[in-house]
């Protein structure tokens, strides 16, 4: 039988089982990973929104990631929301210094704000993820209004969506994946941009549907699975993305608001 990649994801909690920790276990699990994970904040939210957070204090964060690189083994990594600074700097410091993880792929999902429009971090939060953490990062996967907020500009075509991702990639020397979905193009366009500047553009026909949470969590988490079995960057972005959008359509229709992906309905990739 085939070693399932280890795959760490560090991120918070939802307590409806849309987003965060638990449906990054759910895609790892599908993809054939072997999920592992460091709680960074408890979170009570569902479909409507987040109605409270608390976050995990900042050394238990870092022996949750230690106590998986030790004695497991970590072939990848997923960074969700880390909601504050010290958070940031202690995942930070596990990622440089903890034996086992050095250069291992890192695909950093920049939370910021929820699909109901809530922050997710402090505010003071932004620059310290952008100093400590971007730096190691394989992967960084923000959505535009966070890629804007990054940037400090509106960014609402494809083109300007590029523009600001080069800009991204290049101070941090790591590959940017920008997602479109918030443009106001017919169709929705991903740029996986590289340091250098050079692009590759993935795209879909737009999907009416309100049940889109945890689609972030979903598509950075399959990535680093991916990326944990062997595949190529560009490869495992295109096998993510198919991962997330049969995820969309096999939604199981609950809560009120944006309702839960379907991940046990995923079945193969090709």
């Amino acid at each position: 039988m085939k070693v399932p990649p280890r795959i760490l994801a560090i991120a918070g909690s939802d307590s409806s089982g849309g987003a965060g920790i638990q449906a990054d276990i759910k895609t790892v699990t599908m993809l054939g990973g072997y999920a592992m994970t460091a709680v960074t904040a408890v979170t009570a939210q569902n479909t409507l929104g987040v109605q409270a957070i608390a976050p995990i204090e900042a050394g238990l964060v870092a022996q949750q990631i230690a106590s998986c690189a030790a004695d497991i083994g970590v072939d990848a990594v997923k960074i969700g929301m880390l909601h504050d600074s010290e958070i940031m700097h202690v995942v930070a410091e596990s990622l440089g210094g903890q034996e086992g993880l050095a250069g291992k792929p890192v695909v950093l999902d920049p939370v910021m704000i929820a699909t109901s429009g809530a922050a997710l971090i402090a505010p003071d939060a932004t620059e310290t993820m952008k100093a400590r953490l971007f730096p190691l990062a394989t992967l960084i996967t923000p959505n535009l209004p966070e890629l804007e907020y990054l940037a400090g500009r509106t960014l609402r075509t494809t083109a300007l969506m590029q523009e600001g991702a080069a800009q991204l990639a290049r101070a941090h020397g790591c590959h940017v994946l920008a997602k479109g979905g918030h443009t106001d193009d017919a169709r929705i366009i991903d740029l996986l941009v590289a340091p250098d500047g050079s692009a590759s553009y993935f795209e879909h026909d737009r999907i009416d549907t309100r049940h889109t949470h945890g689609t972030g969590c979903t598509l950075s988490s399959a990535i680093a699975t991916l990326l944990g079995h062997g595949q190529p960057l560009g490869n495992a972005v295109r096998l993510a993305r198919q991962f997330v959008l049969r995820a969309i359509e096999a939604a199981p229709g609950f809560g009120a608001g944006h309702g839960p992906l379907g991940h046990q309905g995923v079945r193969t990739l090709a």
